[in-house]
């Protein structure tokens, strides 16, 4: 589930975690810090899947609700619940993984059910809806985009929602695009085990050997980073523009399976992201001035190799 960029994320917030508190540290804590911001990951997004699950089942509970009136109109007879039997819903819904992450982190007790009803207000006031509604098949795009519109125009853009979220999530501010892209992903190619392993054993072990390597490796690539900043104070550079940088040196010198050129454009992306609207121009010139002088020097050895995902 989780990517090689949203791996790169972890680490860089692990690592900017770490520094005030990098004296005092156990060997031992930098991992759990590592695997407890992953794990915090898992539950934001299991909740997020519940939640849209609700919002969609929320139908039946509008049918059945209207139907019951003492003096129902015929449109309250004629309530769709198409959304309620949305073939991607009932696939989430049933997914094993999904039911298992549903009674271990108990998602119902944070739920907030005006704001289920809320959003589904907003959503069947949508043309988008009403033209759902009257599909006379399924169609798995049709399926997905619905659900894509009340992830991307409903929730995430609500600000009652990132409220809700942030009161329980304590990693919202710093996972909220991650999840988006999480999400959207899901729902285009749903997998067994998401809810329970958003992490592969193979990008598992991947994130604690970045995370070990940028902390062992710390004099080397500073002293890669340290003379190339010229007219710039090393002291004033943003923090997690140093971690990027070292970051970047530890993929180019330690990590054989990934391309220079890959490593570059993603501590560029993470950079625009995360850091100073300077930053990404900035990572670029340092990264790519040290790539071409560990190459030229025969210092970097990059390796293929089919079967990897990294």
């Amino acid at each position: 589930m989780l990517s090689r960029r949203n791996i790169r994320v972890k680490v860089m917030q692990t690592l900017y975690a770490l520094e005030p508190i990098q004296d005092s540290l156990k060997p031992e804590e930098p991992a759990k810090i590592l695997d407890n911001k992953i794990e915090q990951s898992r539950k934001l997004f299991t909740y997020l899947m519940y939640f849209l699950s609700e919002v969609a089942l929320y139908a039946q509970t509008d049918a059945y609700q209207k139907a019951n009136k003492h003096l129902p109109s015929a449109s309250d007879l004629h309530i769709s619940t198409r959304i309620a039997e949305n073939e991607v819903i009932k696939k989430i819904i049933e997914n094993p993984s999904f039911i298992e992450a549903i009674k271990e982190l108990k998602p119902d007790t944070l739920i907030d059910h005006n704001l289920v009803k809320k959003i589904y207000t907003e959503l069947i006031s949508t043309p988008t809806y009403k033209e759902y509604t009257e599909l006379s098949s399924r169609e798995k795009k049709q399926e997905r985009n619905i659900l894509e519109l009340i992830v991307s125009e409903l929730m995430f853009p609500n600000e009652s929602f990132t409220n809700h979220i942030e009161e329980n999530f304590l990693n919202w501010d710093d996972d909220s695009e991650m999840m988006l892209t999480l999400i959207l992903n899901y729902l285009t190619k749903p997998t067994n085990s998401a809810f329970t392993q958003i992490l592969s054993e193979e990008k598992r072990t991947f994130a604690h050997q970045l995370l070990k390597t940028v902390q062992q490796k710390s004099e080397t690539t500073l002293s890669l980073i340290k003379p190339r900043l010229k007219n710039w104070d090393a002291d004033r550079i943003a923090a997690l523009d140093m971690i990027l940088l070292q970051m970047g040196v530890c993929e180019f010198l330690f990590f054989e399976t990934i391309p220079t050129k890959v490593t570059i454009n993603e501590y560029i992306d993470l950079a625009k992201s995360y850091s100073t609207e300077q930053s990404g121009q900035f990572i670029n010139g340092l990264l790519d001035n040290i790539n071409k002088d560990l190459t030229a020097q025969g210092k970097i050895e990059k390796r293929q190799y089919k079967n990897s995902t990294l």
